[in-house]
């Protein structure tokens, strides 16, 4: 038989992830490692546990799976949370009040600005001179 899981796809900057929930005994792997092995910065776990505290649910109920490429370690830990957020309202759709009230369901738009011709940088100009 199956496993039964729910998916959910979070994006942050260039960074992808897939974030399964299953019921379980609480174990978070990223990247088949344990979460805070991933993430060891201080706050990255706490951010990434945030949908969570948000429905009020313990993390021992589920098994957490996320698979995450690409970008740097802030973009992954807010595409984790993002996935891990959808991936709770496809488990059960009353928790979408918590989680929008928290703010876990907006896509986060910023990415970074293009370099336009005739600049060093995105905005930045060469020094100018008069003479």
């Amino acid at each position: 038989m199956p496993v039964q899981y729910f998916e959910g796809i979070g994006r942050r900057k260039e960074s992808s992830a897939r974030v399964r929930v299953m019921s379980g005994t609480g174990k978070f792997t990223v990247n088949d490692k344990p979460l805070e092995h991933y993430f060891p910065r201080t706050g990255d776990m706490e951010a990434i546990l945030g949908p969570l505290a948000a429905i009020s649910k313990d993390r021992a109920t589920f098994d957490i799976t996320a698979t995450v490429y690409g970008g740097g370690v802030t973009g992954q830990t807010d595409s984790v949370k993002l996935g891990l957020a959808r991936a709770l309202v496809k488990l059960d759709n009353e928790n979408i009040s918590g989680l929008r009230k928290g703010g876990f369901l907006t896509r986060d738009p910023r990415i970074k600005e293009r370099k336009k011709p005739g600049l060093k940088r995105a905005r930045k100009a060469p020094t100018y001179t008069k003479r």
